[in-house]
């Protein structure tokens, strides 16, 4: 199914086509892997509604991005709660360890790392986010396994790729 008539699809479930955006820009996010300005203007086309609107959103939400991020994109909540908890050293720590600045990917294209108002998960301060995973309770120690781990499956990824474009009789 394309992703036209995977947002088609989702926006018959409402009676206004302004409540499919968000369903629509994370159909197109997942197609594209980001929401460069053509995409965001497609997604309004396909819907009918203000190409305003969909900007607005796409803008608004940390969930979506509108440049391309890495891989693995490591969101790390920087609120009060895990800030108090030392968010701000794993800040530091994550820069040193991926050799990047927030905001930054690393050279290899394996991790875009960002901060974010609140993850909602005050309960597991310091918290970040990969891709739809929560990771808690965060130390140095928690991170570094995390990255190794991630790194692990970046490879083992990569692996499977380069032995399916492999061709027979090479």
């Amino acid at each position: 199914m394309s992703m036209r008539e995977k947002i088609k699809a989702a926006a018959a479930r409402y009676t206004n086509q302004r409540s499919a955006i968000m369903p629509a820009l994370l159909i197109a996010q997942k197609e594209h892997g980001y929401l460069p300005g053509p995409v965001l203007e497609e997604v309004a086309d396909i819907l009918g509604v203000e190409r305003m609107w969909v900007y607005e959103l796409a803008t608004f939400y940390t969930l979506f991005h509108t440049e391309p991020v890495g891989l693995f994109h490591v969101q790390l909540c920087d609120n009060v709660s895990c800030m108090l908890c030392g968010s701000e050293d794993l800040l530091k720590h994550l820069e040193a360890v991926l050799a990047i600045k927030k905001g930054e990917t690393t050279p290899d294209g394996l991790f875009t790392l960002s901060t974010v108002e609140c993850l909602g998960a005050c309960e597991m301060a310091p918290v970040m986010q990969v891709g739809d995973d929560y990771h808690g309770h965060l130390d140095v120690a928690r991170v570094n396994a995390l990255l190794d781990s991630l790194r692990v499956i970046a490879t083992r990824a990569a692996s499977v790729e380069h032995a399916s474009a492999q061709q027979p009789g090479e």
